[in-house]
């Protein structure tokens, strides 16, 4: 099983986002049925930790290691840290750009829960992403299917972008199924933050 670790943003944050990728640049092409890849606005998350591929037999030790960072998470918190979408940002060059948001607000906090989830992760050998936690949501995956200069208005753009605040309520553990299709997920789990 191809898993990982995420927060989701409210339908209403999404909502928001997505009217303001339709007037991106990146939102006209996709629009004029350009190939840039927007994100389903139903997938879009922030990646905590990406754990790959699990055996099945494994998933307690993986739902045990998560129930323990979100819980370790949660201890004394009076109330939940808030977050909004704003900024922007590329990842990759050529056929591999990616359109990402970021977010804002109680970030440092998103760090501490991604730090659990990945100390906890290991404490238990589990598959885990190495790479620097960066909270981002993924906008699109243009590629070079869009002049670059394009892409750098959309990030500049994106910069000036806010959305509405949201707190994180829960943790998800996701499964992410790859095919010749779109990406497809389901949720495995949950716990409360």
């Amino acid at each position: 099983m191809r898993l990982f670790v995420a927060v989701y943003p409210p339908p209403e944050s999404v909502e928001h986002l997505g009217a303001q990728v339709a007037r991106l640049r990146v939102g006209a092409a996709a629009a004029a049925g350009s190939n840039v890849r927007l994100a389903d606005p139903a997938h879009l998350h922030v990646t905590l930790a990406f754990l790959g591929d699990v055996e099945a037999a494994r998933l307690v030790e993986v739902e045990s290691a998560l129930g323990l960072a979100a819980e370790g998470f949660s201890d004394g918190r009076n109330a939940l840290p808030r977050y909004s979408l704003g900024g922007g940002g590329r990842f990759g060059q050529g056929r591999s750009t990616v359109l990402w948001v970021g977010l804002r607000g109680e970030v440092e906090a998103l760090h501490v829960l991604a730090g659990l989830v990945r100390s906890r992760l290991r404490q238990a050998r589990l598959p885990c992403d190495a790479r620097p936690f960066r909270p981002h949501l993924t906008v699109a995956r243009p590629g070079d299917r869009m002049d670059l200069a394009d892409i750098e208005a959309d990030r500049t753009d994106l910069d000036d972008y806010q959305g509405p605040e949201w707190p994180a309520t829960e943790l998800l553990l996701m499964r992410s199924h790859l095919d010749s299709r779109r990406s497809r997920y389901d949720r495995l789990a949950a716990w409360p933050l």
